[in-house]
């Protein structure tokens, strides 16, 4: 290599360097508070994330946001993580994306963990103003979500189709609850506005009916009536023939050509291709997003097979640990919400983690920022305390373990929804998966309310209905928001102080 060629490489690593600090600073500068002031699970995240990157900052458009938001709830995984991964990653790619993704999670990741070390070296009862405090943040938690859910429902809502998927998605999630179940209400919406954008349903229901008024006009009174008709405008022609009116020069349009065209032409815009600014495409193949996702699956069935066939006494703890939560991360659907039941699944059944220990852990990551797939951490503290392991090795593996699959399958997705994202059939199924999952946001709603209020007697939940006064708090909360501009942090501190007022006033 010339002196010319070694000195241009080795000052083009100097100027990648920079770039990388330049990107990276400018991802610190818009993202390094979302860990520490992002309150109120999922449905709030994504209208912070709309206000920060939408409106304020302008990174992506509203309906980049809304195609963002479909793929990120019709995923596995923490669904606002992952839209937070991929704005950034669209902005900034890779790097950026990763970097974003600590700042948000750590902070919440560390706080769980010390949380995790107090937890386990408390008595078997907490104090009953603990308990006071826990119930007025779930409260509060409950209101706030409510108010996300609404304000998102306002975007989702579309025509009535999307409000029909709202409501029947929201009550559909009320009724059940499996694990199959939420994929599977998403994808029945995304169809249903398939079937609809494309009238596969319209057009047959059509033919009956006009095959029903031909056989109405064929019956015998009203041929008759129509022969009549008939020969009476002849004659009236032929008394006064002036009065013919001059044949048209149009050609005849029959019925079903005018509604084609009346459809074509309200609906130009939407079928018209939308151009997407280059800063807002994301420059990978779908055949590098295909080998991504199917490289994910192959671990999976790598890791679930492994943790079958090893030899008695079976794998160590934390690996079952690493595949529980690994599982989890791949077959949760829905978000925070989802996952904490599914986890008392996986970590309290396997009589690693007390009930109780759970249920603390479930007060605590409503009240704090960040994801709640955070929980994994306390989760899997927990679990290596318990077992004699390293308190740091179990919270790191769990961590890893449960955010990792959504992230990988969303960065492949990335690849293939760049290709895919300009045809008819994708925005419509996207339109129909996005109210499916504003409804599905309305069942977190009613699930958290039913388990909110814990005491010594019941640390296993109850509703927060049994008592007015955490109603009177999730009201509060939501009015506050509604109409008083009071934030989600606020909103929550203020949930858990009115908690301590209810233990003062009823133990004073």
């Amino acid at each position: 290599m010339s002196p010319t060629g070694a000195a241009e490489n080795s000052g083009a690593l100097p100027r990648r360097v920079r770039a990388l600090a330049r990107r990276g600073w400018k991802v610190l500068r818009v993202n390094w508070h979302l860990g520490v002031t992002a309150f109120g699970g999922p449905p709030v995240h994504f209208k912070i994330f709309n206000e920060k990157f939408v409106q304020k900052t302008k990174w992506i458009d509203e309906q980049v946001f809304q195609e963002i938001f479909s793929i990120s709830q019709s995923l596995s995984g923490p669904a606002s993580t992952k839209m937070l991964y991929c704005i950034n990653l669209l902005h900034g790619g890779f790097m950026a994306a990763l970097f974003s993704f600590l700042l948000w999670s750590l902070p919440g990741a560390i706080g769980m963990f010390g949380l995790s070390i107090g937890v386990s070296n408390i008595d078997e009862n907490l104090p009953r103003m603990v308990y006071a405090l826990l119930s007025g943040l779930n409260s509060a938690t409950v209101g706030v979500i409510a108010l996300a859910a609404v304000e998102l429902s306002q975007k989702a809502i579309t025509d009535n189709l999307t409000r029909i998927i709202v409501f029947v998605t929201a009550a559909a999630g009320m009724l059940y609850n499996a694990l199959w179940y939420f994929p599977v209400l998403m994808l029945v919406s995304g169809v249903a506005t398939l079937v609809n954008d494309y009238r596969w349903i319209h057009r047959p229901i059509k033919a009956v009916i006009k095959r029903f008024k031909r056989k109405r006009t064929a019956h015998p009174e009203a041929g008759a009536q129509t022969t009549a008709t008939a020969r009476s405008s002849h004659e009236l022609r032929s008394t006064h023939p002036q009065t013919q009116p001059e044949p048209s020069s149009e050609l005849p349009v029959s019925e079903d050509e005018a509604n084609k065209n009346n459809r074509s032409s309200g609906s130009t815009a939407e079928n018209e291709p939308r151009i997407v600014p280059q800063e807002l495409r994301f420059n990978m193949s779908w055949k590098t997003g295909t080998v991504i996702i199917v490289s994910f699956f192959l671990s999976f069935i790598v890791a679930m097979v492994l943790r079958s066939v090893l030899p008695a006494p079976g794998p160590p703890i934390l690996y079952r640990l690493f595949s529980n939560m690994y599982l989890a991360g791949t077959i949760i659907f829905g978000g925070g919400p989802v996952v904490i039941p599914l986890l008392r699944e996986y970590v309290v059944a396997e009589g690693w983690v007390s009930a109780r220990d759970f249920l603390i852990g479930l007060a605590l990551i409503q009240a704090f920022p960040g994801p709640n797939f955070n929980i994994a951490v306390f989760l899997g503290s927990l679990t290596a305390i318990n077992a004699g392991h390293s308190s740091v090795a179990g919270a790191l593996i769990a961590w890893i373990a449960i955010f990792s699959p959504g992230l990988i399958l969303v960065h492949g997705t990335m690849g293939l929804w760049s290709a895919a994202r300009n045809r008819r059939w994708v925005k419509s199924v996207l339109r129909g998966i996005n109210a499916g999952a504003v409804g599905l946001i309305y069942t977190a709603v009613y699930r958290i309310f039913m388990v909110g209020y814990i005491d010594q007697g019941f640390q296993a939940g109850r509703s927060l209905g049994d008592d007015p006064w955490w109603v009177v708090i999730t009201a509060t909360s939501y009015v506050g928001g509604r109409y008083f501009k009071l934030n989600a942090p606020s909103a929550i501190v203020l949930g858990g102080l009115m908690g301590l007022i209810r233990y003062g006033v009823v133990n004073a």
